[in-house]
């Protein structure tokens, strides 16, 4: 039995559990603080010039912007981590996101320092993005590859509860900031900024505990028979670049819904349109944060009983039916109208979230698999989330009515489960060098090397 296929002993596993979740956690509390106060703060201290509606344009956009370049941060980190390995840019892009995060806590506003406020305030955002693009797939990585088979579904959502936990945190520290300690005007005045300089006691955390974690079993293996591939990208674009495509679109299906409420649209809408007070709004984000944990735990545990396949393709079911539904809620319920409106939002988003990392793993060849998991989130990322809420922003200035940022949701969210029903579930296929060749081929109902049962959606 290889390293690759050995399954770690449970104290091992628990540890690998521990260190992605505790670094996805900070990663993500750094990237969404920052989405948290684009509606409530930069409009107003670093855009304030072009005017009200198009301040908060702008500044919805530099939340989107910095997704561009999330694929570049993907590929930097995919091309090194199928090289040096995955543990090295697990740190490497948790430091990135730390020191940008911190510097945004002490950026002087367009009041002191003019223009080159929201330019700096963009190269930050920027040097989020780059981060954000590298650390998914390394973070991921860790917890499938050190998992046995039947347990990948569980062991991947470990990693991905980073990003609920990080926007519970995100939107627990705001609301705490803008109901306690710095009610009203403090809030804009210096409130804004501890969050982000908390993010250096966190990254100091986060770097011991990742430091303190073995390489994943996978790369060990490749390594040690020098098996990495010189240019892990090109091999990615020139044979899989189909299984690039279908799967980044399956992740537009859940990322356009999600930054909705991550990227603050529906914060923005239900302070702003329907004046519900902000503290308020804030703290129901926090309960929406809480659902989407549970519902992503859930997920993973769904994906090793019934399959990655099934389990998204229920959850893209949920959201069809909600995305209209939700902006009734907040329009005729007020406060407890968001509560279920973000209860049935995250629901959905945990569904077709959890099974991601592990279906991700299983579909890419080993030597390049970094590549293809950190490049293909990225894309989807980009695509699904990028402008989201600038585009939910636009449409509803536009229309004056929620049904065009619905229809929005609905088309995102059935181009994901169309791409779903493209790809084969994997479960428990070898995630080991030997196995390449079987990792190569089959991974859609309809690519090269396809065998004869996937087109009837077997397992």
């Amino acid at each position: 039995m290889t390293t690759s296929v050995a399954a770690g002993n449970a104290t091992s596993q628990r540890r690998i559990a521990f260190a992605t979740i505790i670094g996805t956690t900070i990663e993500w509390y750094d990237f969404f603080i920052y989405a948290t106060c684009a509606g409530l703060v930069f409009a107003q201290l670093f855009f304030q010039p072009a005017g009200k509606d198009i301040a908060l344009l702008l500044s919805f956009a530099t939340v989107g912007i910095s997704f561009l370049f999330r694929p570049l941060g993907a590929f930097l980190a995919g091309h090194f981590g199928d090289i040096i390995g995955r543990r090295a840019m697990l740190v490497a892009t948790l430091v990135l996101m730390g020191t940008a995060t911190t510097l945004i806590g002490v950026l002087p506003t367009f009041a002191q320092i003019g223009i080159s406020a929201p330019i700096l305030l963009l190269l930050l955002r920027i040097l989020q993005g780059l981060s954000a693009g590298g650390e998914w797939g390394g973070a991921v990585l860790m917890a499938v590859e050190h998992a046995p088979a039947g347990r990948r579904g569980r062991a991947g959502a470990w990693p991905q509860l980073g990003v609920p936990l990080g926007f519970l945190l995100a939107s627990g520290m705001t609301a705490l900031m803008t109901g306690v300690v710095s009610p009203g005007e403090a809030f804009l005045q210096w409130g804004w900024r501890v969050p982000f300089l908390v993010s250096i006691v966190l990254i100091v955390v986060g770097f011991v505990i990742r430091r303190s974690v073995e390489e994943s079993p996978v790369f060990a293996e490749i390594a040690q028979r020098g098996k990495q591939a010189s240019l892990p990208i090109v091999t990615l674009f020139k044979r899989h670049w189909y299984l690039v495509v279908l799967a980044a679109l399956v992740f537009v299906g859940n990322g356009t819904l999600g930054y909705m409420t991550t990227g603050g649209f529906l914060n923005n809408y239900a302070i702003s349109v329907q004046q519900l007070d902000t503290t308020s709004v804030l703290v129901a984000a926090v309960f929406a944060a809480a659902v989407w944990f549970f519902s992503t735990l859930l997920a993973g545990h769904l994906a090793d009983v019934i399959g990655r396949r099934n389990t998204f393709l229920i959850g893209f079911a949920l959201q069809a039916i909600i995305v209209f539904p939700v902006f009734w809620l907040v329009d005729a319920g007020g406060l407890p109208g968001l509560y279920i409106a973000l209860l049935l939002i995250s629901t959905g988003l945990g569904l077709t979230y959890g099974p991601l990392a592990a279906w991700y793993a299983e579909i890419f060849p080993a030597s390049i698999r970094f590549s293809g998991v950190s490049i293909t989130y990225a894309i989807g990322a980009v695509l699904g989330g990028a402008f989201a809420p600038m585009i939910a922003q636009m449409l509803l200035d536009a229309t004056g009515t929620t049904a065009a940022v619905s229809s929005y949701l609905l088309v995102a969210t059935l181009l994901g489960a169309g791409a779903t029903l493209c790809l084969r579930d994997r479960s428990g296929i070898p995630l080991g060098p030997d196995a390449e060749a079987e990792q190569a081929a089959g991974a859609t109902i309809f690519g090269p090397g396809a065998p004869a049962d996937a087109l009837t959606g077997a397992r």
